[in-house]
């Protein structure tokens, strides 16, 4: 079982930054593919990135790309969404996840099989 705990959100102005973290409990972190989505409020949960275990690949979400960096530290068992030039259509709770699945769709929701409970992100004058 693995347990994932997300932080970083909260309150920026347009173009801004923010860095997330999700923290994943149990062994062989290395192992596991991360990923990051977003739901808005009346809108489907969203991909945004997700980066392999050993973090040589990593996708992301057009909207983001360009604004946006995952990576991870797995001495420290993290996975950070480094976010810069926020919109306010970025305003979402965003969910950490996780799969022990080497090779897939990295995009999908299904691909992934833990979840953490997600953290807002606002972004508002």
């Amino acid at each position: 079982q693995v347990q994932l705990v997300e932080s970083g959100g909260g309150l920026v102005q347009p173009g801004g930054s923010l860095r997330l973290s999700c923290a994943a409990s149990g062994r062989m972190f290395s192992s596991l593919a991360m990923g990051w989505f977003r739901q808005a409020p009346g809108k489907e949960r969203e991909f945004v990135a997700a980066i392999s275990g050993s973090g040589s690949r990593r996708y992301y979400e057009d909207s983001v790309k360009g604004r946006s960096t995952i990576s991870r530290d797995n001495a420290k068992d993290t996975v950070y969404l480094q976010m810069n030039s926020l919109k306010p259509e970025d305003t979402a709770v965003y969910y950490c996840a996780a799969t022990w699945r080497s090779s897939g769709n990295y995009y999908a929701k299904d691909f992934y099989d833990y979840w953490g409970q997600g953290t807002q992100v606002t972004v508002s004058s």
